[in-house]
């Protein structure tokens, strides 16, 4: 593991960056409504255009990329008590197929609490896979029953069943 660097993604490894998200989708069965190199370009373009609010890390193992984690950045409405307040949301955590069971998420996931530490932000959520929810809870995420969400993409576009589907039947208005 002494090979392994977690550091910020530089502007130069965005295209690398964008074809592990590419890969994680075709791993996952996804269905691209888009060419592997059309994806390539608009994820880079995104990625240049909201580097202020969206920080890509790394992970390389000599020279080679082979992670990625997201951290989302929101500005959120200041109070009285905090001025200047904002939260994290880790995006896009991915670690290669060959380099996977041996705690490298999990160092990616610090890596990105650290970054989130280190900007001072109040919270920092994540919408996790199934396989992956235990390594968050080692590494300090938690279930709220104040951190509420509310699925609002068209019909067609939903990963999950409506919300007023889950409620119980006394929440339900």
């Amino acid at each position: 593991m002494d090979d392994i660097l977690i550091r910020p993604a530089r502007p130069d490894e965005l295209t690398t960056v964008a074809a592990l998200r590419w890969q994680w989708v075709q791993e996952n069965d996804g269905t691209p409504v888009t060419t592997r190199d059309a994806f390539i370009q608009r994820f880079t373009d995104w990625a240049r255009e909201n580097a202020s609010s969206h920080h890509c890390t790394v992970m390389l193992r000599g020279h080679a990329v082979i992670g990625m984690a997201w951290l989302a950045v929101t500005r959120r409405v200041p109070s009285p008590r905090t001025l200047d307040r904002a939260s994290g949301d880790v995006q896009c955590v991915y670690v290669v197929p060959g380099e996977r069971d041996g705690g490298l998420g999990g160092r990616m996931i610090d890596a990105v609490l650290e970054l989130a530490h280190g900007m001072g932000l109040e919270r920092v959520t994540v919408h996790s896979s199934d396989r992956a929810v235990r390594a968050y809870s080692r590494h300090g995420f938690g279930t709220s029953p104040r951190l509420l969400q509310a699925d609002v993409a068209p019909p067609g576009r939903r990963s999950g069943p409506p919300a007023s589907s889950v409620l119980p039947d006394r929440d339900r208005r």
